[in-house]
């Protein structure tokens, strides 16, 4: 029997491994308490860049189950057995790219309506419902949009988010364009980590896959201007769409390699209703895995946390670490402890549902911290999704919610 114990630092996972001679377990009237018997000892720990901190909470997995340990305990799961762990915050509906596969240019124009300023969660309502989520077990808040940049003093938003006490691990994904400016005042204000999305670095293609003009030099200068402040490593998301930008997946890697960030390639998905999605343009995890290992070979690596997205490969000279986020072709819905916050405080339990929860109106209404506690608990305990597990049974007529309205 094995079973993993992950403790997790400000936003840094460590990870050891634990082989267990037997458990015993006994029911409690405050629940279950476990014996072990430790019998061999492997450490996979990776050091953390971040500042020296308490661990927040300890996270217990075996093939008994999923144990939970410590501050942030979740006290409600799904009816999949899953707790609510992060929380995907979407702070505007506005971006300024426009990438086929999320905001295609022919649709999303200059005269496109967004939604109006009365429509949107101010600062307050989006840190109350965080406080409120991290009541409920989640510690890992990610900030998302649209393009999360373009919200006039997100800095303030973070300073906030910050400050709840289990908010362990606060990230923000953007696209770069604004980041050289950002970087120093989203450090100040206490983000923890950045991800930047970046699906090419030679303009032409990169162009293609922004739908813009600029080229890749004011992404690449964001995220040199990042770790200079202190943010490191950076996730590098490129989503790859075969025959528009796979062509590049060896040089993005050779770029990166010993750069010290994170590379990872995100499988083409069925995002939304507008993207033309078809199979035959994913390039499945598998392939790019064995094109960038024909250059620069690379061998497998245990994941940080149980529900970790992205599969983990190193590169056998050392160079680094590269992710493979693979929706389509191996789903990972049974890990997935995500839900997310729309621009318009909808909740949504599923980056491919088509309808969210209203939680604006009842804020709105008066609604005291303990009904509100209850509407998110009735959301997350009746949530049933596993549609990358299903997503052939799926008519290609089923609505799904816009990815820039939720982020990824």
């Amino acid at each position: 029997m094995v079973c993993r114990f992950y403790k997790v630092v400000d936003g840094c996972q460590m990870s050891r491994i634990f082989k267990i001679k037997k458990i015993v377990s006994s029911r409690r009237s405050t629940g279950h308490k476990f014996k072990e018997t430790v019998t061999g000892l492997r450490s996979t720990s990776h050091k953390s860049k971040t500042r020296k901190s308490s661990v927040s909470f300890l996270v217990v997995t075996c093939d008994l189950g999923l144990l939970y340990f410590g501050k942030n305990m979740p006290s409600i799961l799904d009816t999949r057995k899953r707790p609510v762990r992060d929380l995907r915050i979407s702070v505007t509906d506005k971006c300024n790219f426009r990438c086929p596969y999320c905001m295609p240019a022919e649709i999303f124009g200059e005269s496109y309506a967004f939604l109006p300023r009365e429509e949107i969660l101010t600062f307050e309502e989006i840190t109350r419902l965080t406080r409120l989520f991290v009541a409920h077990g989640v510690n890992k808040i990610r900030i998302t949009g649209g393009e999360p940049l373009l919200r006039r003093d997100l800095e303030a938003l973070i300073a906030q988010i910050a400050a709840i006490e289990g908010v362990d691990d606060l990230t923000l994904t953007t696209n770069g364009y604004l980041l050289a400016d950002k970087a120093q005042g989203l450090k100040d204000a206490g983000l923890h980590r950045l991800t930047v999305s970046l699906d090419a670095i030679d303009d032409a293609t990169f162009n293609i896959m922004s739908g813009r003009t600029h080229g890749a030099d004011r992404t690449l200068a964001g995220i040199a201007a990042a770790e200079a402040v202190g943010f490191a490593p950076i996730k590098i998301n490129a989503v790859v769409q075969r025959g528009v930008n796979d062509h590049m997946i060896v040089d993005l890697a050779r770029h990166f390699h010993g750069a010290g960030h994170i590379l990872r390639f995100i499988e083409f998905m069925d995002v939304g209703n507008r993207n033309n999605w078809k199979m035959e343009q994913v390039v499945s995890a598998a392939e790019i895995i064995e094109r960038i290992h024909a250059v620069l070979p690379l061998e497998a690596i245990e994941p940080n946390y149980r529900g970790e997205v992205a599969r983990r490969y190193r590169y056998v000279d050392g160079g680094g670490e590269i992710g493979l986020i693979a929706s389509v072709t191996q789903p990972f819905c049974g890990d997935c402890t995500r839900a997310r916050l729309s621009t318009d405080g909808k909740i949504y339990t599923c980056l491919f549902a088509s309808e969210g929860h209203d939680l604006r109106d009842l804020m709105r209404s008066g609604a005291s911290d303990e009904a509100v506690n209850k509407r998110i608990a009735e959301i997350w305990t009746t949530r049933e999704d596993r549609y990358s597990e299903v997503r052939f049974d799926h008519t290609p007529e089923a609505r799904k919610v816009e990815m820039y309205q939720i982020g990824g």
